[in-house]
């Protein structure tokens, strides 16, 4: 039986930050590039809160288990 890893808050929120803060950024590339940062940035946040979540899951998929 393999030891529980062990679930670090602080951690996770950095995970979902941080893939969201990408996200949004991405966005605001690829919408500064069409001709509008701030609908980018929007399209970007509406797609990397959930791509966060799915990070969050992914590293802490044991936990869950």
């Amino acid at each position: 039986m393999e030891p529980r890893q062990s679930f670090d808050p602080a951690g996770a929120g950095m995970v979902l930050a941080g893939t969201a803060v990408a996200g949004i950024g991405a966005g605001a590339l690829l919408g500064w590039a069409a001709g509008s940062w701030g609908i980018g940035a929007l399209v970007g946040a509406v797609a990397g809160i959930p791509a966060g979540v799915f990070a969050v899951y992914r590293r802490y998929r044991g936990y869950f288990s």
